[in-house]
């Protein structure tokens, strides 16, 4: 047993008096791995579940650890929403404390191999220990479409641990999927036409946003947004932005823009900002708004009418 979560085990026992309380009042307690697990989890559950997030707000969730405390609410919650193989730390603990309670959301939909190279393959030598699955890329959050079915499948989840609101998670489950129905037609309608049709990234997690609507992501760092890229790979990505005529080299708000504004500088490009959506950085932004926000800075990078 690591030793993070032995260490965690002395703190369940202090949590488990709340945890009846909450119980008794009728309230599920969720724990969720990071943001977008989070967002569908507070609004599928309503005024029925309190939601707990393991990743602070502005944090990078890949590499995030978890106190005594953290480890006590996956041990006393009714479901824990979790990406299995992003986050290593939230696996173990999962792993040794949620045993049946546990909502994998790497099982729901398929995932993509990853594609970290200039040419859609994986570098050689690279080195990626936050895969899900064993080499498939975690971003699925990114595809409105695969996000949508999560939702109905946390919906009936939620449902599963509390059939007493069961018909409430139900309807606002379908109530999301709807919405994302609506933001998938949106997104491509608004990339159907484009002058360029390549994205070039600081952090390759577009992958599945990139495969919807018929864009190629060419990722600078490869899966681990705090990768230092070989000088080899900034060559390699820098003749591709010449040759596809990228004018704008994205990065992302929780990393550094550094290896995005060096190889723009290389290539005569300007930079801006792509949300993976891994954690929000600005006060009153969800997941729909980020998304669009993605989408108007992807329609004029593109040159898209």
């Amino acid at each position: 047993m690591p030793i993070r979560v032995l260490a965690a085990a002395l703190a369940v026992l202090a949590l488990a008096g709340c945890t009846a309380r909450a119980s008794a009042a009728g309230v599920l307690n969720v724990v969720t791995a990071f943001y977008p697990l989070e967002f569908l989890s507070e609004r599928i559950g309503g005024p029925g579940v309190h939601v707990t997030d393991l990743t602070k707000p502005g944090a990078e969730p890949h590499d995030v650890e978890l106190n005594p405390r953290q480890v006590g609410t996956i041990a006393d919650a009714g479901v824990v929403a979790y990406l299995r193989g992003f986050q290593p730390a939230v696996d173990d603990a999962v792993a040794q404390e949620a045993k049946g309670r546990a909502f994998d959301a790497s099982q729901v939909v398929p995932l993509l191999p990853l594609a970290d190279g200039t040419d859609g393959k994986p570098e050689p030598g690279a080195d990626h220990p936050e895969t899900a699955g064993g080499g498939m890329d975690p971003h699925v959050w990114l595809d409105p479409v695969r996000f949508a079915t999560i939702a109905d499948r946390l919906g009936a989840r939620f449902a599963q641990a509390d059939p007493a609101h069961a018909a409430g998670y139900t309807a606002r489950a379908a109530q999301v999927h709807g919405e994302l129905d609506a933001l998938n037609t949106e997104m491509a309608a608004g990339l159907r036409q484009c002058t360029r049709h390549e994205i070039v990234t600081s952090h390759s997690a577009f992958n599945y946003l990139a495969t919807r609507y018929g864009l190629t992501q060419i990722g600078i760092t490869g899966i681990s947004p705090e990768a230092e890229p070989s000088p080899r790979r900034m060559g390699r990505i820098a003749a591709q932005a010449r040759a596809t005529g990228t004018t704008t080299i994205f990065f992302e708000t929780l990393v550094s823009p550094k290896v995005a504004e060096t190889v723009a500088r290389e290539v005569g490009a300007r930079t801006a900002v792509l949300d993976p959506l891994e954690g929000l950085t600005e006060r009153g932004a969800d997941y729909f708004s980020v998304m669009r926000d993605n989408l108007a800075t992807l329609r004029t990078a593109l040159g898209c009418s």
